[in-house]
């Protein structure tokens, strides 16, 4: 399916906003008129690409995703993501390169209580090495990966940086519970 450069920008606007986002916000990431943007907005719709949540506000849909390269995340990936997984193939924290901490976490709801607790030079460590990206994209949610890569090339550090990796892991880990749960009970 061929989709325009403008129409994808507006897609990855959506998804780095990681919520609902009205027509002014989008017009002003991609310095366009807002009557342009809306007739793309429009497209999207028409697609399935986006929705409109009323008020002005847009928000990316699974089909949207998708389309951006995320897989659809269904019960069982949910699981999957979720998961605890054999020690050695679990995240073991370090200081630093051979400085390991002796703590470790095998699933991903783990590894977001330690981050609220790890010391915060090994958070810094691992984050701008992609050590988390890596051992997240190993259990299967590459669209965690990619957002803790824009954490990481955001420049924050110290505290900031800790709430935001946090609130992005509790963020999705809250997301996949949802879809386990959700099918579970159907």
């Amino acid at each position: 399916m061929e989709i325009s450069e403008i129409k994808m920008r507006i897609l990855r606007i959506l998804w780095q906003f990681n919520r609902p986002a009205y027509l002014r916000e989008i017009s002003g990431e991609l310095n366009l008129k807002t009557r342009s943007v809306n007739m793309h907005l429009l497209g999207l719709r028409r697609k399935g690409y986006v929705e409109a949540l009323g008020n002005g506000l847009y928000a990316l849909t699974d089909l949207g995703k998708e389309l951006l390269g995320f897989p659809r995340i269904d019960e069982n990936l949910a699981r999957r993501i979720l998961s605890k997984v054999p020690f050695e193939s679990a995240f073991h924290f370090y200081f630093g390169e051979n400085s390991p901490l002796n703590i470790s976490s095998d699933n991903l709801i783990d590894l977001c209580d330690k981050i609220r607790e790890i010391d915060i030079r090994s958070l810094e460590f691992h984050l701008f090495r992609g050590d988390f990206e890596n051992w997240i994209s190993f259990l299967g949610d590459i669209e965690l990966a990619k957002r803790l890569e824009l954490i990481r090339k955001s420049n924050l550090s110290g505290g900031n940086l800790r709430e935001k990796v946090y609130e992005c892991i509790k963020v999705r880990c809250d997301e996949l519970l949802k879809i386990s749960e959700i099918k579970n009970d159907i």
